[in-house]
């Protein structure tokens, strides 16, 4: 066994996944070099074809289960057992790839100052003619989904294989930026999806609903059952509007359609509920809290204390999650028509939180400098939007010089911080159905997302991406099932490379590529679903030596073990039964006993404290004492210094007596 210490730099090797080629060049090479004993050679053999491939194909995610039916019986085969897991994995992956779309949405144009721009998304592809005159026909075009196979390349008649090939493998060479080749679809929610966050990690999901729900999600703890770990009613009877988590991933704000805020903590345990406001004071710099519906709320970027809520009582409060009993700041919405205020329907803090974005329900928006008094807004602009309609959402760049708005008419602006006159560009043609709809970001920042509503009983949910220096559509998908529907949230996260989008049917669907995409949803779809046991499984886990095909018998169920009862007597038993189970009727006559139950307790407080005055003649009771001179047992404390009363002595006249008389 000496001669293997010159085998050690074979523990360096890609094993098992080096060629079988390599590994037997180096193996023979040693051979030859050190000569080993025979010994040491049939275990260097052994060790070779127990680790390689020896007839798989090198990449394990294209096996399948049917061509490892004989390596799964093989005994203590690690190796191959792990490439039966990897291929269950390709195959659950392969099941949740999207369907290609035959032609893509054509874009419509952006809008611009009033003029119409030509939209810089993507070209659709030419199709390529039939028949060759030895010219090529078309590039190979980008393929609609990643990791879909090129079939785009162009033909030629008479072109070599080689020219071929490397057309084909042009687009492989460039990932399309969209991580949406695959969709997990995640539905526990009976009613629209109204609220959605991630943490910073990218592991748990929380989500709100119109069915008063809040759900939490983890990836790492799920299988393919996609099911929720925890469910609540964060607020009540509210619809929940908003979720964020904090900077730091260990808590999370809830906005209901309450007046109040509620803080939970990672594993939904709540930790705050903010103060509410006086609803009789007219001025809301002097209310501790919100007084109407809440609609928005945000995150503080650089202090994860600090958080901002909007509401219907026209004000933006900034709250410290250590004081719920009253806010830091109040900021006053004032709208510009007189003696009137103006419903704030959405808010955000910039990349740096050095300012403060609201929108109104008069279609104004506002930006505010957190350094300030927060007296007047240091920019506002009026009719960015339609009056009396809902502007949903507002977010700013990652550079922070520009605010993104999603209008309730049915529109999506960019604006210039610096110059906050006219919009830079304007992308028409959106409509959504919920307030809640919002506007999010790609983590590169170079394109926009949104959700937009289909035609009632038409199309598909469908999320939007328009380019952010233009706003011109650049791609469209589909999610969930045919019948109409519309996309409320969209959320791209950048730690995990995934976009999250929910529907009016309850439903969150989660678009991934295997190739782009870390963890998220790809951690469920690793491992397998949960089997049902049944009580056979049961049994046959506690008691392995049971025979399940044995009939069970219950007790007394033979006729030789029961117990023959006339039918008298069962009817007697009955009736006795019944009556142990009727509740003691009171005893007869009002107040008899000076009780009106007959319970234990009642009986020994009557024996120890018992009144028999009720048994008595008042009457002889009285007349006992009449004659107290003869038995002075209640006078004769009194008796030796009792006064004599004196009466005036009255004599009477003969002549009055007759007159009475008469």
């Amino acid at each position: 066994m000496f001669c293997l210490r010159w085998y050690l730099p074979l523990l360096i090797l890609p094993l098992p996944t080096a060629p079988p080629l390599i590994l037997a060049l180096f193996a023979l090479s040693y051979v030859l070099h050190q000569k080993p004993c025979p010994y040491c050679s049939v275990l260097l053999v052994a060790l070779f074809t127990s680790t390689c491939y020896w007839s798989l194909d090198t990449a394990p995610s294209h096996l399948t289960l049917s061509n490892l039916t004989s390596s799964i019986l093989s005994p203590s085969n690690s190796s191959f057992n792990k490439v039966v897991r990897q291929a269950a994995v390709a195959q659950r992956l392969d099941k949740t790839r999207r369907e290609e779309e035959s032609t893509p949405t054509p874009p419509p144009p952006a809008v611009e100052d009033g003029k119409p721009r030509v939209a810089k998304g993507p070209a659709a592809p030419p199709p390529a003619p039939e028949g060759g005159d030895g010219q090529p026909a078309a590039v190979a075009a980008e393929p609609e989904w990643p990791g879909e196979e090129a079939g785009g390349a162009a033909k030629e008649a008479g072109e070599d294989e080689e020219d071929e090939d490397e057309d084909a493998l042009e687009p492989e060479t460039e990932r399309d930026p969209f991580p949406v080749s695959h969709e997990v679809m995640l539905k526990d929610h009976t009613k629209p999806v109204s609220a959605l966050a991630l943490d910073p990690a990218g592991a748990r999901l929380v989500s709100g609903s119109h069915d008063y729900d809040v759900k939490l999600w983890d990836f790492g703890g799920m299988d393919t059952g996609f099911r929720p770990f925890k469910s609540w009613e964060a607020a009540g009877s509210y619809h929940i509007h908003d979720l964020h988590y904090s900077l730091t991933g260990d808590s999370f704000l809830v906005v209901p359609g309450s007046v109040q805020a509620k803080l939970f903590d990672r594993d939904g345990q709540e930790i705050a509920e903010f103060v509410r406001g006086d609803m009789y004071l007219r001025d809301m710099k002097h209310t501790k809290g919100h007084v109407a519906e809440l609609s928005a709320g945000a995150w503080h970027p650089k202090d994860h204390n600090t958080f901002i809520t909007s509401a219907a009582d026209s004000t933006v409060r900034i709250w410290d999650v250590n004081n719920k009993r009253e806010q830091k700041t109040v900021v006053v919405v004032k709208s510009k028509e007189r003696g009137t205020r103006t419903k704030v329907t959405a808010c955000a803090y910039n990349g740096d939180g050095g300012q403060i974005a609201a929108a109104g329900l008069d279609g104004t928006l506002h930006i505010w400098s957190t350094s300030g008094s927060f007296s007047r807004p240091n920019a506002t602009i009026e009719g960015a939007h339609t009056k009396n309609t809902w502007t949903s959402s507002v977010v700013y760049s990652l550079d922070g010089r520009q605010l993104i708005s999603r209008g309730g008419d049915d529109t999506v602006k960019t604006w210039d911080v610096r110059n906050f006159r006219k919009p830079l560009a304007v992308a028409q043609g959106l409509p959504k159905l919920y307030q809640e709809t919002n506007v999010t970001l790609s983590p590169d920042g170079k394109y926009v997302l949104t959700g937009v509503a289909s035609p009632r009983g038409q199309g598909r949910p469908t999320v939007v991406a328009l380019e952010r220096e233009g706003l011109a559509e650049a791609r469209r998908f589909e999610v969930g099932p045919q019948g109409g529907g519309s996309v409320i949230k969209v959320l791209w996260h950048s730690r995990i490379n995934q976009i999250i989008a929910t529907t009016n049917l309850g439903s969150m669907h989660v678009l991934y590529s295997p190739q782009t995409s870390l963890r998220g949803a790809l951690l469920p779809l690793s491992k397998a679903p949960k089997a049902r046991r049944d009580i056979e499984d049961i049994l046959a886990a506690t008691d392995p030596d049971r025979d399940l095909h044995q009939p069970i018998i219950t007790p007394h169920a033979l006729p030789m073990f029961r117990d023959e009862q006339r039918a008298g007597e069962k009817r007697k038993r009955t009736k006795e039964e019944s009556e142990a189970r009727k509740p003691v009727p009171p005893l007869a006559g009002p107040g008899k006993g000076g009780r009106v139950g007959a319970s234990a307790t009642q009986y020994v407080v009557q024996r120890l404290f018992r009144d028999n005055t009720r048994e008595q003649d008042p009457r002889e009771e009285l007349l006992k004492y009449a004659n107290a001179d003869d038995d002075p047992k209640w006078t004769a404390a009194w008796k030796k210094n009792q006064p004599k009363p004196v009466f005036r002595e009255v004599e009477e006249d003969d002549n009055a007596g007759e007159s009475s008389k008469q």
